[in-house]
């Protein structure tokens, strides 16, 4: 039973183990030899080159969060099309189809969205 087991999963466990290890140990390298004279000018605060004139917890325009949406849902547009270009063999033309029509849903909200002026700053 503990054979199969190790049989089966050794090699990620081993995998996972090596992984952990070489990320601390860059952690661990990294502060040890890395530099430690900050100065003034390196820890003050920094927003497009001059010093910032307001508070940080300001209230944001909505239209940051829609801009924002718009490109998840468009980044996930792009994730769900390199899988579908690798396997449009195996899928045919039911799978060609399902995908146009994905599209096609997608760029009549982009569309609205365009027309509704979330993508316009004034």
């Amino acid at each position: 039973m503990l054979s199969d087991f190790l049989k089966d999963y050794l090699p990620i466990i081993l995998f996972l183990i090596i992984a952990l290890g070489l990320s601390v140990g860059f952690i661990v390298v990294n502060y040890i030899f890395s530099p430690k004279n900050p100065d003034p000018e390196k820890l003050s605060a920094y927003e497009c080159g001059f010093e910032p004139f307001e508070d940080s917890r300001m209230e944001f325009d909505v239209r940051f969060y829609l801009v924002a949406i718009l490109f998840i849902i468009f980044d996930l547009e792009i994730v769900f099309l390199f899988p579908w270009a690798i396997s449009l063999g195996k899928i045919g033309l039911f799978g060609f189809f399902s995908m146009m029509i994905f599209l096609f849903i997608l760029t009549i909200g982009f569309i609205y969205e365009w027309k509704k002026g979330a993508l316009d700053w004034e």
